[in-house]
């Protein structure tokens, strides 16, 4: 006769009281629901070996990949896309209209950078961008771009998760859930900021509520070294075959622990990190690894982190990553209350050359026209001089304060218009006066051109079907080619 003790092939069908009526309760419930939504629904939720799968989007896509670059802190409108000669001629003096801003602003700042005409397009850009400049005709300008409000924390999340104050899924998150990834070797979404996170951290590339899985891998640009930008990326003490033979183990564990605890979505991003570590010592390896690039394109794209970035983004798109977010202005942001002139130019001469190697990369390589590459940050900044305020800036004058009235951001490939301008801020750059596209119409027209019906990309959560657009959001098919 078995000892009663020894019975491990029957530890799932005890249960708890709790657990008991957890499931009983919840359990019938979710039949009778089950049976509203039809076979399809009962269907579906067996046949997901792999969230990250390569999935069809709702109609024929444009673009297939993402790269956002990041311009954190918001960068000056005026002085980068979108000229002003009225308000060069009102420098110094007190502009005839109302403005509402965040803090004390005084007279009217004029440019201190030149526009020229570039491009079969005759695009208006600022001598700030001569590399991006080159590529003119593939840029789609967006120039009345509007937000909510005037401070970063709001704005990066409305910016990066279509919701400014609640926890809300990621883009790139968003874009993973609805798409998949090509390559199951690396993780779908990947947010490379260099010297640490940003304002708001890593709720910037959070998955909110979707499964852990689809949240953004986070890389730390500033090393160089393969083993401190990932993290425990080698074993150095374990073949790739014991490690195998010990994660099967493993996995064999979890499942079962899972299955007793009714796929607990914390438990079931921890299981599938691990498989997902497992899988990236390879393929990571070679991703990162930009030495492996000719010497030309190297010096392409020139020296500097945002040059490292960039190309090793593009490395990523091309093993099949999804979405890459690319930040920029870490430490020293775009967020120049004073000092502009000489804190524009350097960030510009830190991103400008490697962001047009990428573009002329892409387009050799056949890979711009799927693949949409956009440029901008939270917010603009204002047409007048920022006044002296406590903890803001030095007191120099020689400043611009947040302006989320009217701003510009920049898009390319992936099915756009290039060579096109969209929109206008009035004559002195303070509001998007003509065509305003707001964050949820970008994050809509984004959606669009990579396949996807904005309002029905959606994600049942606390009883609401909720999407990156939340209640608002138009395509704007003016700059759709």
């Amino acid at each position: 006769m078995r000892s009663l003790f020894h019975r491990p092939a029957l530890d799932h069908l005890f249960l708890t009281r709790r657990e008991f009526l957890h499931r009983c309760g919840l359990g019938f419930g979710a039949l009778g629901l089950a049976t509203l939504f039809g076979p399809p629904a009962l269907a579906d939720a067996t046949k997901l070996d792999s969230p990250l799968a390569p999935k069809a989007p709702h109609f024929p896509a444009k673009a297939k990949r993402v790269i956002h670059i990041f311009a954190n802190g918001g960068a000056s409108h005026v002085d980068t896309f979108d000229p002003k000669p009225e308000l060069t001629k009102w420098h110094g003096k007190k502009l005839p209209l109302e403005l509402k801003t965040e803090r004390n602003t005084g007279t009217a700042f004029g440019s201190p950078f030149k526009f020229q005409k570039h491009g079969q397009c005759g695009l208006e850009v600022s001598e700030l961008f001569p590399h991006v400049a080159e590529s003119a005709d593939e840029l789609c300008v967006i120039r009345s771009m509007h937000a909510d409000v005037p401070n970063h924390e709001p704005s990066l999340l409305l910016m990066n998760c279509g919701e400014s104050r609640l926890p809300r899924p990621s883009m790139g998150s968003w874009i993973t859930y609805g798409l998949g990834t090509q390559n199951q070797n690396l993780p779908g979404f990947i947010a490379m900021c260099p010297g640490g996170y940003p304002i708001q951290e890593s709720q910037n590339w959070q998955s909110g509520f979707l499964p852990g899985i689809f949240q953004g891998t986070y890389i730390n640009t500033a090393h160089t070294d393969l083993e401190k930008l990932i993290e425990n990326i080698r074993n150095n003490y374990t073949s790739l075959k014991e490690q195998r033979e010990q994660l099967d183990l493993l996995q064999a564990l979890n499942e079962r622990h899972a299955r007793q605890r009714q796929r607990e979505a914390q438990l079931e991003a921890r299981i599938q990190s691990f498989e997902l570590a497992y899988r990236m010592q390879m393929d990571a390896s070679d991703a990162f690894d930009i030495s492996r690039e000719p010497e030309h394109i190297r010096q392409m794209y020139g020296e500097g982190t945002q040059a490292r970035q960039l190309l090793i983004a593009r490395r990523l798109l091309e093993k099949g990553v999804r979405f890459v977010q690319v930040w920029h202005g870490d430490g020293q942001p775009w967020d120049n209350h004073d000092d502009l002139e000489v804190n524009h130019r350097r960030l510009a001469k830190e991103c400008d050359q490697p962001i047009g190697a990428l573009l002329k990369d892409l387009k050799q390589r056949g890979m711009l026209e799927d693949t949409l590459v956009i440029w901008g940050g939270e917010f603009g900044r204002t047409p007048v001089v920022e006044l002296p305020t406590a903890g803001a800036n030095a007191g120099k004058i020689n400043g611009r304060d947040h302006n989320h009235y009217g701003f510009t951001m920049w898009l390319a490939g992936g099915g756009v218009k290039g060579g096109t301008v969209y929109g206008a801020t009035d004559e002195f750059g303070f509001k998007a006066a003509v065509n305003p596209v707001h964050v949820h119409d970008l994050h809509a027209t984004i959606l669009h051109l990579l396949g996807f019906d904005h309002t029905k990309l959606t994600f049942r959560y606390a009883g609401r079907d909720f999407r990156l657009t939340d209640v608002h959001g138009r395509v704007v098919k003016e700059i759709v080619a």
